[in-house]
């Protein structure tokens, strides 16, 4: 077990060393996601402090989702941080995925997010 958090810790710590190097003073849209919820908040790194967050526990969502832990829920996340962002007039992102691999739901989490008006 501790070599799986091990492992986990390692990942995640390249991940966040090739944001940083193509950051270029963008900010990091974060993404966690449990087996029963999905979050997403965009970070300035530069100022130490949380932009725009949304995730799958809202009120207002909770009522439309099925659940909170499926790809429509994941997409229904992605397209509602890329609406505040853009109404706090932040375009461009830099997409931090964790230690969470690029399929399913951090996927669709992605793909809300662009369809949502956020470029990265």
């Amino acid at each position: 077990m501790a070599r799986d958090l091990e492992a986990l810790e390692r990942r995640k710590a390249k991940v966040r060393r090739a944001i940083r190097a193509a950051a270029n003073g963008r900010p990091r849209l974060s993404v966690h996601r449990t087996s029963k919820h999905i979050y997403a908040q965009i970070i300035d790194d530069a100022k130490g402090e949380t932009l725009v967050a949304a995730s799958s526990l809202e009120k207002d969502l909770r009522s439309s989702l099925k659940t909170g832990a499926d790809v429509e829920a994941a997409k229904a996340i992605g397209k509602l941080v890329a609406e505040r962002a853009t109404a706090k007039g932040v375009t461009a992102v830099v997409f931090d995925r964790g230690a969470y691999i690029y399929h399913g739901r951090v996927k669709a989490l992605a793909e809300g997010a662009r369809e949502g008006g956020l470029q990265f």
